[in-house]
């Protein structure tokens, strides 16, 4: 959502115009038929192509590069063949779209920007196969973005110069993400008493919603919503029931990015927990909707939450460092308009100029 949301940003300025190739990973009996994900779409005026890949469980990480690319590359050539002309290629992601990439602008003669955005950065390098040709990726490349300033200096950690790596941090759609008109009608409709606590994301491992399950052991009365779905929804219900904080905790399943701003309205303030994040989106949506947030030291955070009205950056994130963090935001909570003040610094047109600068620094045009 947030490669599409810059992305729309960009376009929507009218000094760019984009066609999107969008691989799924396909294997049989394994992924969604092509009813869910069609071959071609549009969304928000623009073009976007699925083509598939062949993804074999247990060994894509090591195959996905290859398969992707070619899979990418025949849908390229097809577009160049019925006279599509494209200037560069924006790549997201290091591994394997990065690397891709990087093979294709090599091909077809075009200059390649990649941005990273996290686990591309901080863990995946540390595999030998991804993290030599993520290396290569980032030699590659004729730009480097970064979300954040902590992920630009994990890019130079990895062979980048630092004159190649910009930092354009992610946006917020204000118009989206915006303070509820009656936030007690929203929590009465949710039959919600009481301080609530939300968190967003997949129920995965990296984003450690089991820490913030811990902590409503020392947290009585308060309510957690989580919003997302994934592989590690049973384990945290059995930890739910295993601490008895079961009447505590509510997992919405999967909501639709345009109900994400109730959920947020309804809250008492936002809880990341994530081990990585190379900028966290739910941050700032969370802010824009005028509900602080208390977050682990992942990397963005800190650039993200800069000022009490924001919320809190926690030191470590444990489940009794949670708690505490909690209890200080909530004991004396910033006015929600003052959280929605600081949140429209973070609008997308600032991301839109740099990104608008940097590809023009590269085909060598002027302003």
């Amino acid at each position: 959502m947030f490669v599409e949301n810059r992305l729309r940003h960009l376009v929507a300025s009218g000094a760019a115009e984009s066609t999107v190739l969008a691989p799924v990973p396909w294997f049989p009996g394994r992924t969604p038929p092509r009813a869910v994900v069609p071959a071609e779409e549009r969304r928000h005026g623009l073009t976007v192509h699925h083509p598939r890949f062949l993804a074999p469980p247990g060994i894509g990480m090591y195959s996905n590069p290859l398969a992707l690319h070619g899979a990418a590359r025949r849908a390229l050539r097809r577009l160049v063949a019925a006279g599509a002309g494209f200037d560069a290629i924006d790549a997201h992601y290091l591994y394997p779209d990065g690397v891709a990439a990087v093979w294709l602008g090599r091909e077809f003669g075009l200059p390649v920007a990649i941005t990273a955005r996290g686990s591309d950065t901080s863990q995946l390098p540390h595999h030998a196969v991804p993290g030599r040709l993520i290396r290569g990726a980032i030699a590659g490349a004729d730009a480097l973005i970064a979300v954040s300033a902590a992920l630009a200096e994990g890019l130079v950690a990895l062979g980048a110069p630092a004159g190649k790596v910009t930092v354009l941090r992610n946006g917020v759609d204000l118009s989206l993400f915006r303070p509820v008109a009656d936030r007690d009608a929203i929590r009465a409709e949710l039959g919600l008493a009481g301080p609530v606590l939300l968190s967003v994301g997949l129920l995965i491992e990296r984003k450690r919603h089991h820490l913030t399950i811990e902590a409503l052991r020392e947290l009585p009365g308060h309510t957690l919503l989580i919003a997302g779905e994934g592989p590690e929804r049973a384990a945290l219900l059995a930890l739910a029931e295993r601490l008895g904080v079961a009447g505590q905790l509510r997992l919405l399943g999967a909501q639709p990015h345009a109900r994400l701003p109730e959920l947020y309205g309804a809250a008492d303030a936002m809880v990341l927990a994530s081990s990585r994040e190379g900028w966290a989106n739910v941050l700032l949506e969370s802010m824009a909707c005028g509900t602080p947030v208390v977050a682990s030291p992942a990397w963005g955070s800190r650039e993200a939450v800069t000022a009490p009205e924001a919320g809190l950056v926690l030191d470590e994130a444990t489940p009794a460092a949670i708690a505490a963090g909690i209890r200080r935001l909530l004991a004396a909570p910033p006015a929600r308009a003052a959280t929605r003040a600081y949140a429209e610094r973070f609008g997308w047109d600032e991301t839109t100029e740099g990104q608008l600068a940097l590809f023009r620094r590269l085909l060598g045009w002027a302003p």
